[in-house]
């Protein structure tokens, strides 16, 4: 079997991304005996590599680009793939991608989990519809793995991604609250056998000892006693952090996020005997604006001498596997960035998050944590604090209560596609 897959490119310092490329094909390459992949990157031309599964099974991986952008004599360019696309038997002659699109029994896309919405704008929207749309024109079944549908505040945006969800062959939404909005864009289209509630992907991704990478300290933290002294993980957006102005006017933001960032820092270390590790989860360098790294090391700066001892900066060369793991040993963890809250919930973390999008809210609901979401457009400063702390006083309950509400994850309805594909029956 040859699957494509739209909408989880591995080579974005996104982990969150980087955690759906590997769930997914890891999961379909440990269940399907003879399977090859084609993903489309941010690269230029075609590649060939592989992934070892979890159980050792060796994927071949065929990369090939798929980018927005001007330069659309690039055969890697999404408008000149979606112009060829309905070009018929022409547009595959002319065009590679869309070669290796006609080759595959199935395209998967995932819209890197959040993005089929105007929620980050009108330019990312396009593009993530865009290879849905060439698919749908190459009349190759378009599977929409597990992700967010909406919101979508302009008109036309909501028609067009109505288009694209009434085409798809399968339309999976990962979690309550984005199921009622697919049941609502499909209307009348609505097949209970093909379009289901499930979960975020990166649920069954698997950790990876990242013991010989963190430094000395890092690993002396880990190993230290959690009785006297409580190991806290917080996850800063870098998005938002970087530019909190543009967080008010583009989300609507009523608290001030480095305040509260700042804030709840400084409540953990003057009323708790916790230490705390800022760790990033979209791995850009210094300087690029959506850098968590950044928005750790400014945090960090800004702290009193006598307060640096009992903060940490995690790495921020570690994998998205090696992430979940660190993430998975902490006593309470609170994200911004909603990939870094499932690596805990998925390891049964006590977990709060500071979130500006109602994924989040939904997310936590399938894990019976709505409670532990706090939204800034919301609350203000002051309010999201003390309720953050009073989210990490109270994490031995909420331990008992994630570990009783985390479902089984086996992802069986990856089953009821694969059966689909191979049945060619949609």
């Amino acid at each position: 079997m040859r699957l494509a897959l739209f909408g989880a490119a591995p080579d974005t310092p996104n982990m969150g991304v980087s955690a759906l490329f590997k769930s997914v094909v890891n999961s379909f390459g440990n269940l399907i005996d003879n399977i090859e992949f084609v993903v489309f990157d941010n690269g230029l031309g075609e590649r060939t590599s592989q992934l070892i599964t979890s159980s050792g099974k060796k994927i071949p991986l065929i990369l090939y680009g798929a980018r927005s952008g001007h330069r659309y004599y690039r055969p890697e360019n999404l408008v000149s793939m979606l112009i060829l696309s309905k070009m018929g038997k022409v547009g595959a002659v002319l065009n590679r991608g869309l070669q290796l699109i006609d080759s595959c029994d199935a395209v998967l896309d995932i819209s890197g989990g959040d993005s089929f919405s105007d929620i980050y704008g009108l330019k990312r929207f396009y593009q993530v519809n865009r290879s849905k749309q060439i698919v749908i024109n190459r009349n190759i079944p378009l599977i929409l793995l597990p992700q967010t549908y909406g919101p979508y505040k302009e008109a036309v945006v909501y028609q067009k991604a109505c288009e694209s969800v009434k085409r798809a062959s399968i339309a999976l939404a990962r979690d309550e609250n984005s199921f009622g909005i697919l049941k609502s864009m499909l209307g009348d289209r609505f097949d209970s056998e093909k379009h289901l509630s499930t979960v975020d992907m990166a649920f069954l991704l698997e950790k990876e000892n990242a013991d010989s990478i963190i430094d000395d300290e890092l690993s002396a933290w880990l190993s230290c006693d959690r009785e006297k002294s409580p190991l806290i993980g917080l996850n800063i957006s870098g998005l938002i952090y970087n530019d909190p102005y543009a967080a008010i006017e583009q989300y609507g933001f009523r608290a001030d996020y480095r305040e509260t960032v700042a804030g709840i820092v400084s409540k953990i270390l003057e009323e708790t005997q916790a230490r705390i590790i800022l760790i990033s989860h979209v791995m850009d360098f210094p300087g690029h604006y959506e850098s968590d790294y950044e928005a750790c090391m400014d945090v960090y700066n800004k702290l009193d001498e006598s307060q640096k001892n009992r903060v940490i900066i995690a790495p921020n060369n570690l994998n998205e596997s090696q992430v979940k793991w660190l993430i998975s040993k902490l006593d309470w963890f609170c994200g911004t960035r909603m990939h870094s809250t499932i690596a805990s919930l998925s390891t049964n973390v006590p977990t709060a998050t500071i979130s500006y999008s109602d994924k989040a809210l939904g997310v936590f609901k399938t894990c019976n944590q709505g409670h532990q979401v706090f939204d800034p457009r919301i609350l203000n400063s002051k309010d999201i604090i003390n309720q953050l702390l009073l989210s990490f006083l109270n994490r031995e309950s909420t331990y008992i209560d994630l570990k009783d509400s985390i479902n089984d994850y086996s992802y069986k309805f990856l089953t009821t596609i694969i059966r689909k594909i191979q049945s060619k029956s949609y």
